[in-house]
């Protein structure tokens, strides 16, 4: 992931809206959620809900489908993964022991 990819992806979650559709998005995984349920479970106006989808998927942070009637939204892991390792690739300058916390923490979550 590049520089501007991960200000870009950054940026998407740096709001409170989209922070707690990511999360309810990955929540979901892999079966995912339709874009009016997402809202109303986060009590927010469809219109609102879909210009916050559309941030997020123009991050690389979630995917759509449609499926009749209605788009399914997915957490787009690979985006996920790619930013979570940007942002730890350097980690402790190599010291794989200093980072063993910071693994130990993310490995349980699957």
């Amino acid at each position: 992931m590049e520089t501007d990819s991960a200000i870009i992806a950054l940026g998407a979650l740096a709001q409170e809206t989209r922070l707690d559709v990511f999360r309810l998005l990955v929540l979901h995984e892999p079966v995912g959620m339709a874009a009016g349920e997402i809202a109303r479970q986060l009590n927010v106006p469809q219109n609102t809900m879909s210009a916050n989808l559309g941030i997020l998927a123009r991050a690389g942070l979630a995917r759509s489908e449609r499926h009749s009637r209605s788009i399914i939204y997915r957490a787009d892991l690979d985006g996920l993964r790619a930013l979570t390792l940007f942002l730890v690739k350097d980690c402790c300058a190599g010291n794989a022991e200093l980072c063993a916390p910071l693994i130990a923490e993310l490995a349980p979550c699957c």
